[in-house]
């Protein structure tokens, strides 16, 4: 169809055309990227899992969502994700605004976990996350002498201490292997509202 013949057409006739045209020069394309593309889009790695935790891609192929974990958890510091996501529905996080894992004695969570998603470690070894400080928020930078996280932390200055300028400074296990493992009781227990001055992110 020439452009003068495009013209006199009513304009839903032009409108028609136009969509299929475009589908025609574009769905050979989509085409390609659907077979090119994965199904499932990466996860994005947000959710805090219980100690002795697999690594998150293999942890989502493991785990049974069974909770026991959660069940078995003295402090509840275990709760199951309600997510629109077929892939993280029914998983365990730790949301240390709510309950943070206070590492526990027994381990129970995981010493109960029938899959393997969760493994057992050593009280040492446990990475659930790092704790970062964020310094604006802090209550410490507006002159208050608050060390409730430094106070809290089960490990004490060898995961969390104050650095030469009176900040808040955690320990990164990393290199060393003696550091902050994520515990989330430093956020559970910052005096800061609505937003904790420190928070756990995932590895």
């Amino acid at each position: 169809m020439d452009e003068d013949q495009i013209e006199n057409q009513p304009p839903h006739d032009r409108r028609h055309f136009f969509r299929s045209s475009l589908s025609r020069v574009l769905g050979p394309a989509a085409d390609y990227l659907e077979k090119k593309l994965p199904m499932n889009l990466p996860i994005d790695e947000t959710h805090l899992r219980p100690p002795g935790a697999l690594p998150e891609e293999e942890f989502l192929l493991t785990c049974y969502r069974c909770g026991s974990c959660a069940d078995h958890c003295p402090a509840d510091a275990i709760s199951l994700l309600e997510i629109d996501h077929e892939q993280l529905q029914g998983t365990p996080q730790i949301d240390p605004d709510r309950r943070a894992c206070v590492m526990c004695d027994d381990l129970s969570c995981m010493k109960v976990c029938p899959s393997g998603a969760l493994k057992l470690v050593g009280r040492e070894e446990i990475r659930i996350g790092l704790a970062v400080a964020d310094h604006e928020t802090c209550i410490r930078t507006n002159g208050e002498d608050c060390t409730t996280c430094l106070d809290m932390c089960p490990l004490g200055e060898t995961a969390i201490k104050l650095d030469a300028e009176g900040r808040v400074h955690v320990i990164d296990p990393r290199p060393t292997g003696q550091g902050c493992t994520g515990c989330g009781v430093c956020q559970e227990q910052c005096p800061t509202r609505p937003i904790r001055a420190i928070r756990v992110h995932p590895y």
